[in-house]
């Protein structure tokens, strides 16, 4: 396979000014892409703000003999999101990949969550995804050409202690990325969504022993690939860390058909558990339609 380069490339890093967005601000800029460096520069739980963590990234981009800028908009608001882009659009004149990837946490349980604390998440995770993405997805629908990713987590995946507002957001951010892989694909425009697991200082008591075996860069080359041009697929997701690379799906069982027109009783339903739960045959499902076509090729049997 010949390299992987991004020349020409503009590309997008939110929360690139440490840990994994770093690491890929620095991949992609040294295959090419001229890249914006955007960091609001605050704490893990999103207070304060600095210029030095964005500029940090910019300089070594440039001392590598890179194209970078920075930029320290937050994405938790409109101005800030579209702020992020037209640091593209001023400096380079397009944006061909966003990579949203600017998060903090804020995590309690849930019966001691505080509403202050729900809403700064979702302010950065979720409505920032949809703050910087809906301009860049205009500039990109417009050229006929884009690569988003997004960054959910195995969080909010598979649920985690303590983080229903952080998980929460990130499964929000599925659907987001799912429903822009159905809106772009006439447009050239591809969405997918890593999950990723490294030594970040959002992660590193969670992962423990496991955190020095777990560096940001063995994440950074599945997210370039998805990143890039050579990336065909869409509406998919991905686990990454250590090493380890793997999708994750969603499917569904074949189930159970009652019939047509038929409202089974709830003991009926009941002893059919079984083969409504059965995970040994199922579909992979990338659309609202396909689930109901599902539905309709059980009608189509019973007639």
């Amino acid at each position: 396979m010949s390299d992987i380069t991004f020349d020409q490339r503009v590309a997008i890093v939110t929360g690139a000014g440490g840990g994994l967005g770093r690491s890929y601000a620095l991949e992609l800029a040294r295959r090419g892409a001229k890249v914006v460096v955007n960091d609001l520069g605050g704490a893990v739980d999103g207070v304060g703000g600095a210029k030095s963590a964005a500029d940090g990234v910019v300089d070594e981009i440039r001392a590598a003999g890179g194209e970078a800028v920075a930029s320290y908009d937050s994405v938790s608001t409109p101005e800030g999101g579209a702020g992020i882009v037209q640091t593209a659009l001023d400096h380079f004149g397009t944006v061909d990949v966003l990579i949203n990837n600017a998060g903090i946490l804020r995590d309690k349980s849930f019966a001691k969550l505080e509403w202050a604390n729900l809403d700064a998440v979702l302010d950065v995770h979720l409505k920032g995804a949809f703050y910087v993405t809906q301009p860049a997805f205009r500039v990109m629908k417009e050229h006929g050409y884009g690569r988003l990713v997004f960054t959910s987590s195995n969080s909010g995946i598979l649920g985690n202690f303590g983080q229903t507002n952080y998980a929460s957001a990130k499964m929000g951010i599925v659907g987001l990325s799912n429903v822009l892989a159905i809106e772009g694909a006439k447009y050239g425009i591809k969405s997918n969504v890593i999950a990723p697991l490294a030594r970040t200082r959002m992660t590193g008591e969670v992962l423990g022993e496991l955190a020095d075996s777990m560096d940001p860069e063995q994440v950074a080359s599945i997210v370039v690939y998805l990143a890039s041009e050579t990336c065909t697929f869409t509406h998919e997701i991905f686990s990454a860390g250590g090493g380890r690379y793997a999708r994750f799906f969603v499917g569904a069982t074949h189930g159970w058909f009652a019939g047509i027109g038929v409202a089974p009783t709830v003991e009926e339903v009941a002893a059919h558990l079984d083969e409504i739960r059965d995970t040994d045959h199922f579909e992979i499902l990338g659309s609202l339609s396909e689930e109901i076509g599902l539905l309709a090729n059980d009608m189509r049997n019973a007639g």
